[in-house]
């Protein structure tokens, strides 16, 4: 009986056991790893001298994988021909052919964010391997900061190279310099251990990153002199501009605003060829006072306009119950399909404007179809006044004031007087800046690489402007100043001859 009690618990004891073994538990895992590799050992040893280092092996505490090498991976001053960059379980190694080394030249071998834990992707970053093949390392500095040319602004997306002194100004459209580097978020950059040598430099905005310069669909800048690095760092201006491209082809047609669907703006219904117009006017309520007097009146077409008959359009306002008749004056623009109508506006008043069928003609022939729009202007309440205090230095044609809303030009005039007022703008937020215009054609004009021609310089005013209704603002105008950022100091330079 004993016998059979302990088989009988041993056998439940066995069971037992057996269903613990079965059941699945989720694993309980740890804590992530979010620390990036270790570096253990370097192969041959960092900063050696008088030494063309041709392969280096750098061993980490884990599993490694290579991310974006080919562009992570930077050698400074820029070879020929990338190094060969591979990883095996926990070692990197970078080889270098000996012909690709030059004497007494300092190399600098940058990783960037290539090297990285096998599970979590944690990059080790901020390493460079240094070595010269002479009997010290270059330590000069060079830096400065970008403009764009065009607005007198700080430009962040400009990568700048180094060239020999000895280089003409084609080598940037056909060769990779010796150094490069982009601009940080404020525009400025700096070059560190550099040869006591001249350097011609360029800064491109290089779309294709090939880091050379590919003609008018980039950017350029250029400075007029040769450049040599010094001890203490010298900030240079470089102004970066888009050249003319002769053979620029015309653009596309652009609907302006209010014809991309702002309330109230009514289109023709399309013929079968697809000749229709949109008015850019808000008649979806004539209380409401929509139309700006400051512009004209946009008839916007499908296509271009053959033919125009003056005769069949007309436009009246509504004076104490009377329609009066309004000369109108149009201004066409068939590149963008457009037609301009200007008139005398009278504020706050409702004005009807009839077109009647053929008024205009495509190509074909096909004939706009006749419509009628209602609409009512705005008044001097809706629009902000603006008032502009120009220092006598830009006094002349020779000095054009520009401001903008957005990327609209609101005026452009040489400065005449030393108040410039401007009684009906659109509220909003207004930028200016004032063009030096030897040439005085009213217009800021771009430079010329080959030719060697800088671009026309521009003074911004530092400060955006908020305008709003009814309000009267008046601006000092002042100049945008980058070299006021610390740490400027002359750069050292030598005229080119030429």
């Amino acid at each position: 009986m004993i016998f059979r009690t302990i088989r009988g618990f041993t056998w439940m004891l066995v069971v037992s056991m057996l269903a613990a073994c079965a059941q699945v538990m989720a694993p309980t895992g740890g804590p992530k790893d979010i620390q990036p590799p270790k570096l253990l050992e370097v192969t041959p040893d960092d900063s050696l001298l008088n030494t063309k280092v041709t392969r280096i092996d750098l061993r980490f505490d884990e599993f490694i994988v290579l991310n974006n090498a080919a562009t992570e991976v930077t050698v400074a001053p820029i070879l020929p021909f990338p190094p060969d960059v591979s990883a095996i379980r926990r070692t990197v190694t970078v080889k270098i052919p000996d012909s690709l080394l030059q004497p007494n030249t300092t190399y600098r071998i940058s990783f960037g964010n290539a090297i990285q834990d096998l599970h979590e992707n944690n990059p080790f970053t901020g390493y460079s391997y240094i070595f010269s093949t002479g009997e010290y390392f270059d330590s000069l500095s060079l830096a400065g900061y970008v403009m764009d040319a065009a607005s007198g602004r700080k430009d962040s997306g400009a990568l700048i190279v180094l060239y020999d002194a000895a280089k003409s100004d084609s080598a940037v459209v056909r060769e990779k310099p010796l150094y490069a580097r982009k601009t940080d978020n404020s525009g400025s950059f700096r070059f560190d251990g550099l040869p006591h040598r001249a350097f011609r430099v360029y800064a491109i905005r290089d779309a294709n990153n090939n880091m050379i310069y590919d003609g008018p669909g980039e950017m350029i800048a250029f400075l007029d002199s040769t450049v040599t690095p010094s001890t203490a760092p010298a900030r240079i201006r470089l102004n970066i501009f888009a050249e003319k491209d002769s053979g620029q082809q015309v653009a596309p047609v652009e609907e302006s605003n209010l014809s991309r669907g702002r309330g109230g703006v009514v289109s023709t219904p399309s013929t079968e060829t697809g000749f229709s117009y949109i008015v850019a006017a808000d008649t979806s309520n004539l209380r409401k006072r929509a139309v700006d007097i400051t512009r004209p009146l946009e008839i916007n077409f499908t296509k271009p306009v053959a033919e125009f008959f003056p005769e069949r359009l007309s436009l009246s306002y509504d004076s104490s119950g009377v329609d009066v008749e309004e000369p109108l004056t149009r201004l066409e623009d068939t590149v963008k399909n457009k037609i301009s109508l200007s008139a005398n506006w009278k504020e706050n008043t409702v004005y009807t404007l009839r077109l009647l069928k053929g008024f205009a003609r495509d190509s074909a022939g096909t004939e706009a179809m006749p419509s009628r729009y209602s609409f009512r202007t705005k008044q001097s309440d809706d629009y902000a006044k603006l008032q502009v205090l120009i220092p006598r230095r830009f006094f002349g044609r020779n000095f054009v004031l520009v401001i903008l809303n957005g990327k609209d030009v609101v005026y452009q005039q040489p400065v005449l007087d030393s108040v410039v007022h401007l009684p009906r703008l659109n509220p909003g937020t207004y930028r200016l800046h004032v063009i030096a215009d030897p040439n005085e054609n009213g217009q800021w004009d771009p430079g010329n690489l080959l030719l060697h021609i800088q671009p026309e310089e521009v003074f911004a005013h530092p400060d955006a402007i908020n305008l709003k209704a009814g309000w009267e603002s008046m601006i000092d105008f002042k100049v945008e100043n980058p070299e006021n950022d610390p740490g400027l100091s002359p750069v050292t330079s030598d005229k080119l001859r030429r």
